[in-house]
């Protein structure tokens, strides 16, 4: 389960405001990719938090209402399609990331990133955690925060393109998903760079 050792590790070594940093729709044919930053207060007790993957829906959406409440500053922010088609998913996520950074009202000095690569761009000091929202409390808020946010709006897009069936799978390539992208074709939302394999 996350705990808080990456965070008091860093502010024993003199950091005082430590951001947690997760994306969510890297690996989805349709929509914007997520990224959240969080600085929570060290050792509280958040019942429950956890890799937002290992998470139900409900139980991350009960944990993004305690994040929120609870947090000293959380950012969303998005990196769009348009930059994910201009730039590729890799880069839209660096600036999906950097700007939820740059959004927290409390700047921090130091960030906890998931996963091995470091943003490009990033303008202050950082670690990357491997599988980081399973060891990270601050990471793992972040997974959350990002993962609803983008949930909710692929609910939203459903609203829209009800033939897609968006707030099933939330964009990723189920079978249900490919079926009805050969029987509708794509519309605006859908990344065109993720289905040239598809859309021939």
């Amino acid at each position: 389960m996350p705990d808080f050792s990456y965070e008091k590790k860093a502010i024993e070594s003199g950091y005082r405001y430590i951001c947690g940093v997760d994306e969510a729709g890297r690996g989805p044919l349709a929509g914007p990719v997520c990224a959240a930053a969080v600085i929570l207060p060290v050792d509280i007790q958040i019942e429950g938090l956890n890799d937002s993957k290992k998470l139900s829906e409900k139980k991350r959406e009960q944990l993004y209402d305690v994040i929120i409440d609870r947090a000293v500053s959380y950012s969303v922010a998005f990196g769009t399609l348009e930059e994910i088609e201009e730039y590729n998913i890799l880069n839209a996520t660096y600036l999906a990331m950097n700007r939820a950074i740059e959004g927290l009202r409390i700047k921090p000095d130091f960030a906890l990133i998931d996963g091995n690569r470091v943003p490009k761009d990033i303008k202050i000091p950082c670690e990357t955690i491997v599988k980081g929202d399973f060891k990270s409390a601050s990471i793992a808020a972040a997974s959350i925060l990002a993962k609803v946010t983008r949930d909710r709006l692929l609910v939203q897009y459903d609203e829209k393109y009800p033939e897609y069936n968006f707030k099933k799978h939330k964009g990723y390539g189920t079978k249900e998903h490919y079926e009805a992208i050969k029987k509708y074709g794509v519309c605006d939302v859908h990344r065109l760079s993720f289905l040239k394999n598809v859309i021939k």
